[in-house]
């Protein structure tokens, strides 16, 4: 009896592998699987070209192993399987890029993300100083044209939410890379810093503000954020009251989609509704994306009395984006972290935000854009300190 069980079984794996290996190409022959992946940032392989000479005969095999991996029927589902499977049962993430986090919460750990997160390395006194000098020479450069300026650090979700990061993550430092460059230029410049920090944390207490499988803040952590941009430029922010607060269930999002299960897991969406409609509209592009992912965007509105904005910045703007322009007759959305000046001499405004999100303190640089150029003579413009100040407190590692 179990010798014959044991032959059922050993037919049953040869079975199976013969599937697992004659399917996908059968598939492919016939066109069986139409399913395009998601989630992937990257062009899959073309089929490659044949022609009659030895450099292109010797080049196909290779090139057709890569098409046929990235192409073979059912390739999208087995990924999506693979990978449900890690993260459902045995709760890690399958992809680098991405770290599961406690109750489904998603987390990013590429673009510097996992460097920020353990505070892996602290600024160095001269990483400060050039920090200091090239936004305070921004800022001297602005002001001396009427221009109001302000620096904005959009704080990562781990930030904000870092009971839900893994336990086993342990951070080297006491303070973060934010902490001393927020510090280092309240101390020693007139930079008009703006750490949206402290205002975030007071407004989780009441409801979410982060996507559970996105990176980025949702419609209400976005809110909060302009509410503090807008006051410091002393303008007067929308009140809370003017939105109707939606609650919608969506397919998960940009890290859902790193790790191919867009489909399989699912967002709350908390939205924010403008309930007497927008005035700003966007001119430019003809054709937005639905996420204000363009590299560029231009919105404008009738009201040609109030000021005019450029705002350089990165992903974590885009949720700004339609609340800020309701504040502008004319707004400019540069993607891109570093200030150009040849922008604000053809756009003209009134006002200019620069914004980072955190971890790019980690692997960006500032570029000192105007440091070779006049100053205006203005009353309040002060050129930054040619002696860099001397650090006033050192960071101590966690024993």
């Amino acid at each position: 009896m179990r010798t014959s069980l044991h032959a059922a079984w050993n037919r049953i794996l040869i079975a199976i592998f013969v599937a697992a290996i004659v399917v996908p190409g059968a598939g492919t022959l016939l066109h069986l699987d139409h399913e395009r992946p998601t989630g992937e940032k990257r062009d899959l392989a073309a089929f490659p070209d044949l022609h009659a000479t030895w450099t292109s005969l010797r080049a196909f095999p290779d090139g057709f192993t890569r098409y046929f991996e990235d192409n073979f029927a059912f390739r999208t589902r087995l990924v999506r399987w693979q990978a449900a499977i890690r993260l459902d049962a045995l709760h890690v993430s399958p992809s680098p890029a991405v770290v599961a986090g406690r109750d489904g919460w998603l987390f990013y750990a590429d673009d510097g993300a996992m460097q920020d997160y353990v505070d892996e390395k602290p600024f160095t006194h001269e990483e400060l100083e050039a920090w200091r000098t090239t936004l305070q020479h921004t800022q001297d450069w602005l002001r001396g044209r009427g221009i109001k300026y302000v620096f904005v650090i959009a704080p990562d979700k781990h930030v904000i939410y870092p009971e839900m990061f893994p336990a086993s993550v342990r951070r080297l430092h006491d303070e973060s890379r934010m902490d001393e460059l927020v510090s280092y230029l309240r101390s020693y410049s007139t930079v008009n810093v703006l750490d949206l920090r402290p205002a975030l944390l007071a407004a989780r207490a009441h409801e979410r503000l982060y996507h559970r499988t996105d990176t980025h803040w949702n419609d209400r952590g976005a809110f909060v954020g302009y509410q503090q941009i807008v006051a410091r430029l002393g303008l007067q922010p929308m009140p809370r009251q003017a939105f109707q607060a939606r609650d919608v269930t969506t397919n998960g999002r940009d890290l859902a989609g790193m790790l191919g299960l867009t489909d399989v897991l699912s967002e709350n969406d908390l939205r924010l509704t403008e309930i007497g409609g927008r005035r700003a509209r966007i001119v430019e592009p003809a054709h937005p994306n639905e996420f204000y992912e363009d590299a560029r965007i231009v919105t404008e509105q009738a009201n040609t009395r109030l000021p005019r904005a450029v705002v350089f910045r990165d992903s974590f703007a885009s949720s700004l984006v339609p609340f800020l322009s309701e504040h502008f007759s004319r707004a400019v959305y540069l993607w891109q972290n570093n200030f150009d000046p040849a922008v604000i001499e053809q756009e003209h405004p009134g006002v200019v935000i620069q914004e980072w999100v955190g971890r790019h303190l980690t692997n960006q640089w500032p570029y000192d854009g105007v440091a070779d150029l006049p100053v205006p003579h203005h009353p309040e413009v002060t050129r930054a300190a040619s002696t860099p100040p001397k650090p006033t407190r050192t960071v101590r590692a966690r024993g």
